[in-house]
């Protein structure tokens, strides 16, 4: 069988956009200037269909060669046509996901005969180098800007080499020699045997839960029940880890549900008998229970993501996710996987919902971090670019617009970035006569598993993602998606429920089958899984591999017996992938099977009751808040300059306009906006039924830096933030949800957390604030998620993130004209703050860009909040307002510039009568981050209606909107700041630019 080789590459006189850029970074890493730097891509093609160079030259020029900008090399070999010094290429590792040869294996097969055995196709990418460079130069560049070591391999040779070793570049990706497939019996007697397979298998299982596992296995009982069901009392391989799935933190939120001794500063103690139970879960019922007949909840904190009406004929389901862990080993295949993840568990919510919507929003360490990293972490510019283009892939391909986001920088955030994703679809109210958020497995229902293969990417995911990240932490854990076979898996299981093909169906993610499985036999009662039924991407797959794999595109379905085989039939229609693993019982286990023999025979009370509640100690300390002293500036021109300038405060349309937020037709307020559609929306609105007026708004709030101060109101802050965006674009502050997202570093008092007891208390602190102002806002939490162990322990050091909460929110426009946008429309308008400022410096971008700690942290009102928030929305659906936009990172100064710059308008502003009433240093008032306030422009003519809605709250008239493009701020006769908006347009966009 003839083994060929095939590249593809851009005409010589065409721009080579991703060599140019990877040049940059070459110049920007300190490895030296390179003369050029052209890529390609390589296709290795195993097949005995293709008869010669020229057939291949023909499948190429039909499949992977666009003629007006690639150049057809007769020989398949661009270095024998192109100048070049070095030759690097980048391959993925034996068992690694490989995309890109999947769609081109694919493609082959609607012009070739069917792929036979031992036929395939790899890919890899082709880097040519021109420039001095040594070897060692090289190479190291290609570790630190192209490669990826856990998951690919890389040839580095100079052109006197290639010439030589050219031949030899026809390779294929050896097979991954697999151990004898076995079950194994493994010794469970005492805790510390089991803590030991814990060690040895990465089963993150506690000495509490050793113990539990032990005592369950030698009870006389147990041991009796199993040799009757024919299992045998020594437990399998296969048990321990579905167990140790099933009870991660990553699963089972021990965290949020144990049991904590909480102390507060004075010492006043108080038990918490889960946190979730009490302050998250118990908000929600109290809002419900006022709500009483008005209650717009569907489905909350029960499926894969939370369910609210949107009118009387449709729903909505939207579900946010972390995947933080695999991102920094992976940041690309992490970050993929983390989008096209979330897509799952949005689509699989109910009978099934449609995607229409992503959300995105990345913690990175500083893009022009300069300290030393511990060799394990990639530097996060690295990072940021693979989990960037991860997610854009993942969306993008999936043809689901990206309508929200935002970027958060801190040190902090080195040793794991967190990446959260997020996903909203829409559902008809009903199906087939009852309500769409509703399912059910029932005994006797097969079990389909439907979409991707299973492989060994994937394994100890969950239990990996429960644990620090460490010089041992794994390259199985790693995942790559593939949003491409995903779209066709969604495309078939839509035509699937549109003939009521299902009754139950969920997504494969944390634990694989073991998960998704185990999950819906709690509906029957019990299952019989088949494992070596299931289709794997090569053989040798250990029996307990294929049940906790987290390999992608996989969804898995209770099907009822009399609809198998039409639900087979269309599956194969549409080239997807389905297979029966067996079948939902009301046996009251869980039992696998491999090749006829029984392997696991889990009681289904065990596996999802029997963990015991974890005890944690809660200690707060009350932080100091003393304001420094400090000088005013002598040019808060150019300190608004700079503060516009931060990596937390600057445009980030560079990597907003990598997203598609169009697809779909359905967007009406977009990432970006105003005159030249360069200015920051405060969230994203799009129709989701098309042809209704009503619509819906999406916007998150994230503001680790205040954690360093104090967690409650960070958390009261990121709450305040989400609804304050959702407001400003047009959405009823009476029909708002959130979704509370944690990521925690280790809060469980240890050798190598000593902290633990205050991290803890932070998080007590933060879900304290979560009861109280979803409260008081009324906005419901419909569903959410916790990642705890956000540290690294590498090198001797470790790196943990700031505590921090992502409040996504949902908002339900009433009316499209309801909307408004952040920029300014027109001189003459006039200019209100909404809102008081106070000297709440605590954590802001100001006190970072002098070099200063302390202050005091933002405090949220909701009371007076809430009623701003009325009165805007009032005055939106009224028609009185021309643009709203609100004060968040780097406080007013940057709400006004930045509402300048997106109307490309001047601002003409007496701040005396602020000032006066503030009792405020200019400075103070211009970069306080004080939170629930927003800047509006409002037409002369209805200043006076406007004014009228707003009597009695903090409603201050600034001044107005001027043609001149120039920012000019005064105190009475004073001037305070003059800036062209143009000069703080480049400020404001120089950060992102670098990198």
């Amino acid at each position: 069988m003839t083994l060929y080789r095939l590249e593809v590459g851009l005409k010589p006189q065409m721009e080579d956009p991703i060599g140019n850029k990877l040049a940059k970074e070459f110049a920007a890493h300190g490895f030296g200037q390179i003369k050029s730097l052209r890529h390609l891509e390589v296709y290795l093609i195993k097949n005995g269909q293709i008869k010669d160079r020229d057939h291949l030259n023909d499948l190429n020029q039909k499949l992977f060669l666009d003629p007006v900008v690639h150049q057809l090399t007769p020989d398949g070999l661009w270095g024998d046509h192109a100048p070049f010094d070095w030759w690097v290429e980048i391959s993925f590792k034996p068992g690694v996901t490989d995309n890109a040869a999947h769609v081109a294996k694919e493609n082959l097969n609607l012009l070739l005969p069917p792929f036979g055995p031992g036929e395939d196709v790899a890919s890899a990418k082709a880097f040519l180098l021109q420039g001095d460079f040594t070897a060692e130069q090289v190479n190291a560049a290609a570790d630190q800007l192209l490669l990826n070591g856990l998951i690919e391999k890389k040839i580095v040779i100079s052109k006197a080499q290639w010439e030589a070793r050219k031949g030899e570049l026809t390779y294929f990706p050896e097979a991954e020699v697999m151990a004898q497939v076995s079950t194994e019996r493994l010794d469970c007697s005492s805790s510390e045997a089991v803590l030991k397979l814990s060690e040895e298998r990465l089963l993150a299982l506690s000495a509490e839960e050793a113990e539990v596992i032990a005592r369950y296995y030698q009870d006389p009982k147990v041991q009796a029940e199993r040799e009757q069901r024919g299992i045998g009392a020594t437990p399998t391989d296969v048990e321990l880890e579905c167990i140790a799935q099933t009870w991660s933190e990553h699963c089972k939120h021990k965290i949020f549900n144990a049991w904590i001794d909480y102390r507060d500063e004075s010492g006043q103690p108080q038990e918490i008998k889960s946190l979730y139970k009490s302050f998250i879960q118990a908000s929600t019922k109290e809002i419900r229970r006022r709500l009483g007949e008005k209650d717009w909840l569907l489905s909350v904190f029960k499926d894969n993501a939370g369910v609210v009406k949107f009118t009387d004929d449709w729903s909505l389901a939207f579900k946010v996710e972390t995947h933080n862990s695999p991102s920094a080993l992976d940041p690309y295949g992490g970050a993929l996987t983390g989008i096209v993840g979330v897509n799952r568990d949005s689509f699989g919510t109910g009978m099934g919902a449609q995607l229409i919507a992503n959300t995105d929003v990345f913690c990175f360490g500083p893009l022009d971090y300069d300290q030393p990293l511990p060799k394990k972490l990639m530097h996060p510019s690295r990072i940021y670019q693979g989990v960037r283009l991860g997610v854009e892939h993942g969306g993008n391909q999936s043809g689901i617009p990206t309508v929200n986001g935002a970027l958060v920088f801190d040190d902090t955030f080195v040793g794991k970035p967190l990446v959260f994703c997020g996903t909203l679809s829409v559902m008809p109210a009903q199906h087939e006569g009852r309500p769409s958020e509703e399912k059910k497995a029932r005994p006797g229902d097969h079990i389909l598993m439907v979409g991707g293969r299973i492989g060994k990417d994937g394994i100890h995911g969950a239990t990996f993602s429960s644990l620090a990240l460490e010089e041992t932490s794994p390259v199985s854990a790693v995942q790559i998606g593939d949003p491409i076979t995903q779209k066709r898996m969604f495309d078939f299981l839509w035509r699937a429920k549109a003939e009521n093909l299902f009754s139950c169906i969920t997504d494969n993610g944390a634990g694989g089958l073991s998960s998704s499985i185990g999950e819906m036999s709690e509906d029957s009662g019990g299952c019989r899984l088949h494992l070596d039924r299931a289709p794997l991407k090569y053989a040798g797959l250990q029996p307990w591999e294929i049940l906790i794999s987290e390999a992608q595109e996989r969804m898995t379905l209770a099907v009822p017996p009399e609809k198998v085989a039409r639900f087979l039939e269309l599956s194969n229609e549409m080239l997807v992938e389905s297979s029966d693993l067996g079948e939902f019982t009301d046996s009251g286990y869980l039992e696998c099977f491999y090749e006829g023999q029984l392997v696991a025979s889990l009681s289904m009370e065990f596996l999802h009751d029997g963990l015991p509640p974890m005890k944690i100690k809660a200690q707060w300390q009350a932080p100091n808040e003393s304001h420094p002293d400090f000088a005013e500036p002598e040019d808060l021109g150019q300190m608004l300059a700079q503060v516009l300038a931060r990596p937390n405060v600057c445009s980030k349309e560079k990597v907003v306009r990598q997203y598609d937020h169009e697809v779909g037709g359905a967007s009406a307020i977009k990432p970006m906006g105003g005159a030249a559609n360069d200015g920051p929306n405060d969230g994203g609105v799009l129709r989701p039924v098309l042809g209704l007026d009503q619509a819906v708004a999406l916007s998150n709030g994230i503001c680790p830096k205040y954690s360093a101060i104090d967690t409650y109101h960070m958390a009261a802050n990121a709450i305040d933030e989400s609804i304050r965006n959702l407001v400003a674009v047009g959405a009823n502050p009476d029909r708002i949800a959130g979704l509370d997202n944690f990521c925690w570093p280790d809060p469980v008092q240890s050798a190598k957390t000593p902290d633990g007891e205050f991290k803890a208390a932070q998080l007590v602190r933060a879900c304290q604030a979560i009861y109280d102002y979803c409260l008081a806002y009324g906005v419901p939490c419909i569903s959410g998620k916790d990642s705890m162990k956000n540290d690294a322990n590498l090198d001797g050091k470790k790196i943990s993130i700031l505590p921090t909460l992502l409040f996504s929110a949902l908002g339900v426009v009433d009316s499209l004209s309801d909307c408004a946008t952040h920029d300014l429309k027109q001189a003459g308008d006039r200019v209100y703050l909404l809102g008081t400022t106070q000297r709440e410096l605590g954590g802001s971008e100001y006190m970072a860009q002098l070099g200063l700690t302390g202050g005091l942290v933002p405090k949220v009102d909701a009371a007076s909040a809430m009623a701003r928030y009325r009165s805007l929305h009032q005055a939106l659906t009224q028609g009185l307002v021309a643009s709203v936009h609100d004060c968040s990172d780097g406080g007013l100064a940057v709400a006004l510039a930045e509402k300048a710059i997106g109307g490309r308008l001047g601002l003409a502003l007496d701040l005396g009568p602020l000032l006066a009433a503030s009792n405020l240093r200019p400075d103070e008032l211009l970069f306080s981050e004080s939170a629930s306030r927003l800047v509006v422009s409002v037409a002369p003519e209805q200043t006076a209606a406007f004014e009228a809605l707003f009597a009695g709250q903090a409603c201050t008239f600034l001044g107005e909107v001027t043609q001149e493009p120039n920012l000019a701020f005064k105190n009475g006769n004073e001037k305070l700041l003059q800036a062209s908006i143009y000069a703080l347009k480049d400020s404001w966009q120089s950060y992102l630019e670098r990198f």
